[in-house]
């Protein structure tokens, strides 16, 4: 006895922009990496292939854990609607 109405919409409808931004930008950064891999000094390779990788570390942790834009539209309109009422809650 499951009704329709009753299961959550998913939680981003269209999902196909935000991975085609973290794969372009995960690609545009691998490149970078090779390009910097290539051109650098070898005593100064490792700084620049760890901060790097530390900032294609961080854009994938935010593609999997930031919230979606329709998440961030619900929660300003909590927020205004508690704004609007006060601040009570």
């Amino acid at each position: 006895m499951t009704d329709r109405n009753l299961i959550p919409p998913l939680a981003e409808a269209q999902w196909l922009w935000r991975r085609l931004y973290v794969f372009v930008a995960s690609f545009a950064l691998w490149r970078l990496l090779a390009s910097a891999v290539e051109r650098t000094e070898p005593a100064q390779l490792p700084r620049v292939a760890a901060g790097l990788m530390g900032l294609l570390a961080l854009t994938l942790v935010l593609y999997l854990v930031a919230p979606t834009a329709q998440q961030l539209v619900a929660l300003l309109a909590n927020l205004r609607l508690r704004l609007a009422e006060g601040g009570t809650r």
